[in-house]
């Protein structure tokens, strides 16, 4: 006891004790890792922006030479007639292997100058309030949206009325979505999405600010509800003419992963019916609009979720990379568009698919392909991110097209971000460990670069000076007895073992989402760095359904989100409990989005084991939910009346024991406010109290400023009550 008092004493002596501006975004002093901002490949030419120049550097010793400096560029663009002082070369980005052009981006403005010439190669701009901005870098076209229509360069090619929305994300953001145009490889035609949410129920959002409260109603398809019909437009820049694709009718039908054939001829794209269960890998004509085939077809009876659009051999245009989980992990497969086989459906891990065309497993094995990284040419290889060293790392690697051997290019250990060069020679490798904030190494692909790798950075840890927790890992046995689950523990950094302290959890638990991983202190968020000084134990489970770990881990939830990730969570406190140092009596919990249906659902499921909680923008009715996500991890009220029943909340509100803390966001568009005014209402009816604060202004989470406020909120509640 005396020891551990007196390293405190020495602790605090020499070390700061961070703050929550010191921990979080937002905060006024939020410290943050080092980084270099820009970094990029031009061509196979590593080039580092910078503030006041543009540098390359010598891939033998690390050498860098002016290439640019902000001067220079500036008066470029004065000479083309663009008057602009530049802040920062970090943005400028050279997009032409062996061509002397830079693109420079404004809000509004997109130049290519070629710096050699000293020339104007293109000018486009868009409005001030225009959105969706999508430059090509060959042909010079640039589509954006102004409110819910579409434009390329300056010409609007719709006028929709309310509740049509074009060239903007779909499906809200769900199977990979996150834009709303797809230009071909020349850029001479344009995909693009329409989306018709007319007969979708307004939801009604009110904006506080105005004299008298204004409705500001949003589109908001609920589980089992009418949802909005999605079409696949294409325009021909050359032409001025569009035609949509001859998909029949769209009701109740999503169209995902849309990409184009190298020769513009046709274009690709999965088709999910909304039960989520059967995928179909479509081809159309780009010049008619019409189906030209099924290439393949998936099904589960659980879910199929394409994420990723097919990806075409750079060396071979018959060919192109689908990625699937069809065998229980997401794996790469070849697809030969020039080798027909009789469409066989065939069965393997509970999936069901049909081929058409000849299918080649690229990868295998108990661990995921995350992304594709891009090409090697010369080698006929493929190079990219999984999680075959750990779950909870990201490495790299490459895998033979011809021969299917596969090489590790950085197996050891961290969480790593790669760029890939031009010919796929040489590699950006930006990682952290559970020690190290950020590294940048490049190497080349040979499998020994990284051997003669160079150090461009390695970070400071931006916590360097304070007071720091005691970080461990490890895992437990899921409540199924069999299946390891990976655990975080932070300690205080005086530490005494002979001490009782209270414990908090910290859960998301839902799916595409992990709380721990090899990166610095175990990707511990800041609050819990905050909490552990305080005198907490925190500690967090990366449960069932959580993401990484395959389709019957995360599957393993399905029809009723919430059940058996939180028996998974009983056993992460079990675990706690047999700890000597952690006081059994005082255990608490908090999550946000997911995880405050989590923390909501242990408080009530578990009335005698959690004593505090803190629910933030919680889904309490996973009726409330929209359709996409709700009705793939839980089928539609209709079809699974039980498990709505099972997961309402608000039909376990009479049990609520321990204290309670609802936090929700006013202007929340993803778990709508009604999930915890409907919750406090059936507390009510069971005469069991729990607390209440709103952040107006706020959509599904708080921040900025206000953050730091919201954890004040969170510390003072446990503070409190634990």
């Amino acid at each position: 006891m005396a020891a551990a008092l007196t390293m405190g004493n020495l602790m605090a002596q020499e070390l700061k004790m961070p703050t929550l501006d010191d921990l979080l975004p937002g905060g006024e002093t939020y410290r943050y890792a080092e980084n270099i901002y820009g970094l990029q490949w031009w061509g196979d030419v590593l080039v580092k922006p910078d503030i006041d120049r543009i540098s390359t550097v010598d891939l033998k010793n690390g050498k860098e030479t002016v290439l640019l400096t902000v001067e220079q560029v500036s008066d470029l663009l004065k000479q083309n007639g663009v008057e602009m002082n530049l802040p920062s070369l970090q943005s400028v980005q050279l997009l032409w292997p062996g061509e002397t052009k830079m693109l420079i981006r404004t809000r509004t403005d997109y130049f290519v100058v070629d710096w050699k010439s000293g020339k104007m190669v293109t000018k486009q701009s868009m409005p001030r309030g225009a959105a969706s901005a999508d430059f090509h870098s060959e042909s010079g076209n640039l589509a954006y949206t102004i409110k819910n229509n579409l434009y390329v360069n300056g010409k609007q090619l719709t006028n929709e009325p309310d509740g049509i929305v074009v060239g903007q994300s779909v499906h809200r953001n769900e199977f990979g979505i996150n834009k709303g145009t797809f230009w071909s490889p020349k850029g001479n035609l344009l995909a693009f999405y329409r989306m018709d949410e007319s007969m979708v129920t307004e939801y009604p959002l009110v904006d506080i600010d105005a004299r008298v409260g204004e409705l500001t109603p949003v589109r908001y398809p609920m589980a089992g509800m009418t949802s909005h019909k999605v079409t696949v437009g294409v325009y021909n820049v050359a032409t001025g003419q569009t035609l949509y694709l001859d998909s029949g009718d769209p009701t109740d039908r999503y169209f995902t992963n849309i990409s184009w054939a190298p020769d513009e001829k046709t274009i690709w794209l999965v088709e999910l019916n909304r039960d989520q269960n059967h995928a179909k890998l479509c081809q159309y004509d780009a010049q008619t609009g019409k189906l030209m085939g099924v290439f393949y077809e998936e099904e589960n009876p659980k879910y199929v979720e394409p994420e990723d659009p097919i990806v075409f051999l750079p060396w071979d245009n018959t060919k192109f990379i689908y990625m699937s989980e069809r065998d229980g992990f997401k794996h790469l497969y070849l697809m030969d568009t020039q080798t027909k086989v009789y469409p066989e459906k065939r069965n393997v891990a509970g999936s069901t698919y049909k081929e058409s065309f000849k299918t080649t497993q690229l990868t295998k094995g108990n661990w995921l392909v995350q992304d594709i990284l891009g090409f090697n040419n010369a080698k006929k290889e493929i190079v990219f991110a999984s999680t075959e060293a750990s779950p909870l790392q990201t490495n790299i690697y490459k895998v033979n097209v011809k021969t299917g051997a596969k090489t590790t290019l950085n197996g050891y250990e961290g969480v790593h971000r790669a760029q890939l060069s031009a010919s796929g020679t040489y590699l950006i490798d930006s990682y952290s460990t559970p020690t190290e904030a950020r590294k940048i190494d490049v190497y080349d692909t040979t499998g020994k670069g990284k051997d003669k790798a160079i150090n461009l950075l390695t970070a400071e840890d931006p916590l360097k000076g304070f007071v720091l927790p005691q970080i461990e890992t490890g895992t437990i046995k899921a409540a199924d007895g069999k299946t390891d689950l990976y655990y975080r523990i932070c300690k205080p950094a005086d530490f005494d073992p002979n001490k009782k302290y209270p414990a908090i959890v910290y859960v998301y638990g839902g799916p595409h989402a992990q709380m721990i991983h090899n990166g610095l202190r175990y990707d511990a968020r800041g609050w819990d760095l905050y909490m552990a000084n305080k005198g907490y134990i925190m500690f967090t489970v990366d449960n069932r359904g959580s993401e990484n770990r395959g389709f019957e881990f995360e599957s393993s939830t399905f029809r009723h989100l919430g059940v058996e990730e939180s028996k998974d969570q009983v056993k992460g406190v079990e675990f706690l409990k047999s700890l000597p140092y952690v006081d059994a009596t005082r255990i608490g919990v908090h999550g946000w989005s997911f995880g405050g249906h989590m923390t909501t659902s242990l408080m009530l499921r578990y009335p005698d084991i959690y004593k505090v909680g803190v629910a933030g923008g919680p889904v309490i009715d996973w009726a409330f939910y929209e359709v996409m996500y709700g009705e793939r991890y839980m089928d539609t009220p209709q079809t699974n009346p039980e498990g709505y029943k099972e997961t309402n909340l608000r039909n376990l509100a009479g049990n609520l024991k321990g204290h309670l803390l609802m936090i929700h966001d006013y202007q929340d568009e993803t778990c709508v406010p009604q999930h915890t005014l409907s919750f406090i209402k059936a507390c009510v009816d069971a005469r069991t109290y729990p607390d209440l604060f709103i952040y107006p202004g706020h959509p599904h989470n708080v921040s900025g400023r206000d953050r730091i406020h919201l954890h004040e909120k969170i510390t003072r509640y446990f503070e409190d009550n634990l």
